[in-house]
């Protein structure tokens, strides 16, 4: 099988240079145009074997049990290398194209997701040991892509600067709003718009440990009467609110349960209410989960392209009143995030096992370069169920940011409307 890798390799790496390192101890250099480097050690031959039929899965496991290990650079150095070549020579690889072509054609049902099988999807990643995420994350535990609009900002500034801007396009004309959070997380967003913005919220999730600190951080500011955390699943709200946002959950929903998705935004949004939807996508179209991220990481999760995202909107009556796309921010959030996991590498080794740091080492690493080199960005969707529920044009949001006041929206009775 070293022969097969070896001619694998020889096709793939035309940017950068990897090093190989073999079981025997004999090294091969593989070198292409300027570009990054790392030198990659294999310690035995089922390794290499698993790399050449399934590399997708096996370049992670390989990583986590220790068989295969980075001896120049990192782990990051390493995928980036592979990661940048493989866009650039997709066929270099057959048998990964292969994989690739039958995961799209069994992802609904690998991406079904009922209630009980959301629950327990959901359990997988969110109900780990909860220190581990208070070791890389900021101290609101903001678990999804932060907002940049410098570039240089810290990773509470950037997250800060994230929720002002979902609030913003919410349109918080005025207190008492009752606002529905779906996929509320640790209760960061939800505790923001009651205590920033004057707002009820209802914050739904399936994790029995967020739902625990979100309860207790309410408790701890005194917020009991203005926000309430439930575990529920969407598709059991009941009643209406003037506003819905949700932030990170939406690559949990599966793409057969789009159109319940919508249809539960739409029949819980008030006729001039406001949604706002904040999501991982990918610009270069429709695929498939990365067989590792979906067996470790994210089961049953899926990013998608927004060509698969409209039609389900469209169905449900809802109007899409602003779309934005954020590029290279989830690139930098989990760059942040990577750092502050290695700088916390003993306390979180006290927590978990070294196979599950080296898991989620990896799953960081991968995850910023696919934002970096793969095509992936976030996604914030803005939907009503009329054109005059919010201004006519964007100013209103940059206003908002900066603290001033916002005028008007159009009446539904305005001329502009016939």
């Amino acid at each position: 099988m070293r022969a097969f890798l070896d001619g694998i390799l020889r096709r793939m790496i035309t940017v950068g240079r990897l090093t190989v390192v073999w079981p025997d101890g004999s090294h091969t250099e593989y070198a292409g145009g300027d570009g990054p480097g790392a030198t990659m050690r294999l310690r035995d031959e089922r390794t290499i074997r698993r790399l050449v039929s399934n590399p997708s899965l096996a370049t992670g496991e390989a990583y986590m049990s220790g068989s295969l290990s980075v001896e120049d650079g990192s782990i990051y150095d390493l995928l980036d290398v592979m990661l940048l070549n493989l866009e650039s020579n997709p066929a270099s690889h057959p048998l990964l194209r292969l994989r690739e072509i039958l995961a799209a054609i069994v992802r609904r049902v690998v991406q079904y997701n009922p209630a009980r099988r959301s629950r327990r999807n959901v359990a997988h990643h969110y109900d780990l040991n909860g220190r581990l995420y208070s070791l890389f994350l900021d101290r609101d535990r903001q678990y999804s892509c932060a907002y940049f609009p410098r570039g240089d900002e810290t990773l509470e500034e950037a997250q800060a600067a994230k929720k002002r801007h979902i609030a913003a396009k919410l349109c918080l004309d005025r207190p008492g709003l009752r606002i529905l959070d779906i996929g509320c997380g640790w209760g960061g967003m939800a505790l923001t718009l009651a205590r920033d913005f004057g707002a009820q919220v209802t914050g739904i999730t399936l994790s029995q440990e967020q739902l625990a600190e979100a309860r207790a951080r309410a408790a701890a500011e005194g917020l009991e009467d203005r926000v309430q955390f439930e575990l529920q699943d969407y598709r059991s709200v009941e009643g209406t609110f003037d506003r819905i946002v949700s932030v990170g959950m939406f690559e949990h929903v599966g793409i057969g349960h789009y159109r319940a998705f919508f249809e539960t935004v739409a029949r819980c949004l008030k006729p001039d209410g406001v949604a706002l939807i904040h999501a991982i996508g990918r610009s270069d179209g429709p695929g498939s989960t990365n067989a590792w991220l979906r067996k470790y990481i994210f089961p049953g999760g899926y990013s998608p392209a927004l060509s698969e995202v409209l039609p389900g909107v469209e169905r449900s009556g809802l109007m899409a009143t602003d779309i934005e796309i954020l590029r290279l921010h989830y690139a930098e959030t989990l760059r942040h995030w990577r750092r502050r996991f290695s700088a916390n590498g003993d306390a979180i080794a006290a927590l978990y096992d070294e196979a599950f740091c080296r898991m989620f080492e990896f799953y960081l690493a991968a995850s910023e370069i696919t934002f970096r080199r793969r095509g992936h960005m976030v996604w914030q969707l803005q939907l009503t169920h009329g054109h005059g529920v919010v201004p006519l044009t964007r100013d209103y949001i940059a206003s908002v940011e900066a603290g001033e006041t916002v005028g008007p929206v159009v009446e539904a009775a305005s001329p502009l409307r016939r």
